[in-house]
């Protein structure tokens, strides 16, 4: 019987059919293979996390040397002014200078023409100048790399800079906002500057604000300005070899100006010529015509002449006082023109004729009236030739013609022109002044030791009063170059000095003890009238030295004019001054005033080359004899209306005076024999 009975959930399942034998369990077995793969593992981890710790490391460190760099160097970068402002940012004034009466000397400044753009311009210009300065201007970014690694590859096989890297548009960063310092901080900034400009600017953009802005020498400032000035035609005009000559200015714009070394700038401009035929910019029958097509120049603007040193000191102190931006200018003078002439040739008579034999090439000139107003500066010789100013950047040596402080300071402290010294060998520490050609005068009076110019009766009142109270009485009168504890041998000048100071300290003696700044700008207006300065009267007497004192010092040295070492300086007026001469005849001077002018010249040679023992008693009191009979023409004579009376001595006279003052004499009186035969001055240049 068939039991149909359906499955309940207590129903066995079927049972499941038999499962397949396992096979007997194995051993553990170590796979050599994934145990390698392992280490691997581990040994790239290692890798890795090395190579992304120096990642790290790095990144930090560039972060660290970027911070650094950032606020030591580029934190005060200037910023970029809006794109039109670039054209017009720190363009300079056109100024017109006028002398002390009104009467206009000369028309300074930028000439800027128009402003060009790139595409109005022959293709060749553009292209000159970047043969010039920029070659892969449009293929390389605001730093050209590749160019940076050829100028070090360059240098290092030279051994010394022969060439550099700095883009065009590195260049018109620093012309536009820094300066020509040659400090990594200024490099720096350059480089960003330029990646800044790149941002703003297009590449013709660049090139056109370069164009526009470039200094070309003679004043001239952008190409167009340039073309106007040297060519008398517009930038559109020029031709293959002006551009190019042109393009060869901006690298040394002073040196290469076209109107001072046309020859010079020539031949740089054939280098450019070349330049452009090897990057083909120009056929070599075009780079051949411009070989032998030389530019003709036109007037080059007006002769400053003699004018040229007086025009660069007014330059630079009207800007100041204006500043950069400021609108053109009128500048009102206190030069006075006759005696500007009369001192430059003078000056230019005397080294012509003199100098060949005294082995003196240079001379400098600088004239005060008594209102510290400066009538006459000449600079040197010929200023197109060198427009170094002797008068003012020169610092040199003044020998015994810093005598007259060292004397000042010790009537200070109580000595008097009768006090005797005695001229005999003196040492003081390691230092044993002697008196120029030797020998010794025995006693004088400290007025004849000053008449004379004894070297060792200057350094025993030195060393009476000491360097301190000598460096502080010269800042007094405002010769500011002395330490403030000079050594002994400033008795004797050994400091180095320039010529307007050391003539303005002489004023102080001039006006009995007042002190007032030597000034050369009268008023500064713009050429529309309307006033931007004037030059202030004296707020209050400024006196640095008593008036008892200056004239003390006045009549001592009223008698080295017409007994001592400068004779020659003598003009038949009340007159007073010294001469000096330094180390080995390097220098020679003469600064000597009456109550109208005072005025110092000084000679010698700018490699500082040895003279043929010209003192300061030969040249330059000839040549301050000459000018000062020129400037005192037409002026009444007249004496020092402030002068007192020699002061008597208080105490009870050394019974022993008479005797030296017979002997003093006795010994003056050969030595005036001597010099009279022919012998050498007494002056002592420095040892």
């Amino acid at each position: 019987m068939t039991d149909s009975t359906p499955p309940t959930d207590e129903t066995p399942p079927p049972e499941a059919p038999a499962a397949a034998p396992q096979p007997a369990e194995q051993p553990l077995r170590l796979d050599p293979r994934p145990a390698r793969a392992r280490g691997a593992w581990r040994v790239w981890a290692w890798v890795l996390g090395g190579l992304l710790a120096a990642i790290v490391a790095v990144a930090l460190a560039a972060a660290g040397g970027a911070y650094v760099v950032w606020n030591k160097y580029l934190k005060d970068t200037p910023q970029l002014p809006p794109r039109e402002a670039l054209f017009a940012l720190n363009r300079a004034p056109a100024i017109r200078f006028e002398d002390r009466y009104g009467q206009v000397i000369a028309t300074r400044g930028p000439r800027y023409g128009r402003r060009v753009t790139v595409d109005e311009l022959p293709p060749y210009v553009a292209q000159a100048f970047l043969a010039a300065e920029d070659r892969r201007f449009y293929q390389h970014g605001p730093i050209d790399v590749q160019g940076v690694f050829r100028a070090a590859w360059i240098n290092w096989r030279a051994g010394r800079t022969v060439q550099g890297a700095s883009t065009l548009t590195q260049q018109l960063a620093k012309g536009l906002f820094l300066s020509p310092d040659r400090v990594i901080k200024r490099k720096l900034q350059e480089m960003l500057l330029a990646y800044r400009l790149e941002q703003v600017l297009t590449k013709d953009e660049i090139l056109e604000i370069y164009l526009n802005r470039i200094y070309f020498g003679g004043g001239a400032y952008g190409l167009d300005g340039a073309a106007q000035t040297y060519f008398g035609k517009s930038a559109s005009q020029l031709t293959l070899s002006e551009a190019a000559l042109l393009a060869s200015l901006p690298k040394a714009p002073t040196r290469l100006a076209l109107n001072r070394d046309m020859e010079r700038a020539l031949a740089r401009s054939r280098l450019i010529l070349a330049n452009m035929r090897a990057k083909g910019w120009i056929t070599a029958r075009e780079e051949r015509e411009a070989l032998e097509d030389r530019p003709f120049l036109s007037s080059v603007g007006q002769d400053e002449g003699d004018f040229g040193w007086v025009l660069d000191y007014a330059t630079a102190e009207a800007v100041k006082v204006a500043g950069p931006n400021a609108p053109d200018l009128v500048v009102r003078l206190t030069i006075d023109p006759l005696l500007q002439r009369e001192a430059a040739e003078t000056i230019r008579q005397t080294i012509a004729v003199d100098g060949p034999v005294s082995g003196v090439s240079q001379a400098a000139l600088l004239s005060l009236s008594s209102d510290g107003a400066i009538r006459a500066m000449i600079g040197g010789t010929d200023y197109v030739e060198s427009p170094f100013n002797r008068a003012v950047q020169a610092r040199r040596q003044p020998g015994s013609t810093f005598k007259p402080f060292v004397y000042a300071a010790a009537v200070e402290h109580g000595v008097l022109p009768t006090d005797i010294r005695v001229d005999e060998p003196v040492k003081f520490g390691d230092w044993a002044p002697e008196n120029y050609g030797g020998g010794y005068r025995g006693p004088m009076t400290v007025e004849q030791a000053l008449m004379t110019s004894t070297n060792t009766i200057a350094a025993q009142l030195g060393s009476e009063v000491g360097g301190a109270a000598i460096g502080e009485l010269a800042r007094r009168f405002g010769i500011s170059s002395l330490p403030e504890t000079p050594d002994l041998s400033v008795a004797l000048g050994s400091y180095e000095v320039n010529l307007l100071q050391l003539t303005a300290g002489f004023q102080v003696f001039q006006l009995g003890g007042i002190r007032l700044e030597p000034y050369l700008i009268e008023s500064i207006g713009t050429q529309g009238g309307q006033e931007i300065w004037a030059h202030p009267p004296p707020a209050a007497e400024r006196r640095v030295y008593d008036q008892g004192h200056a004239s003390i010092m006045v009549r001592m040295m009223e008698k080295v004019v017409t007994e001592g070492t400068a004779r020659r300086a003598e003009f038949g007026r009340p007159a007073a001054g010294k001469t000096g001469t330094s180390q080995n005849w390097r220098d020679a001077w003469f600064v000597g005033f009456t109550p109208d002018y005072v005025t110092g010249v000084w000679v010698g040679n700018d490699d500082e080359r040895p003279m043929n023992k010209v003192v300061g008693g030969d040249i330059p009191a000839a040549v301050w004899r000459r000018f000062m009979v020129a400037a005192h023409a037409s002026l009444a004579v007249s004496d020092f209306p402030w002068l007192l009376d020699d002061p008597v001595a208080e105490t009870k006279p050394d019974p022993r005076n008479g005797f030296y003052e017979t002997l003093a004499a006795e010994f003056a009186r050969t030595a005036s024999e001597r010099e009279d035969a022919g012998a050498p001055a007494t002056e002592e240049p420095v040892n």
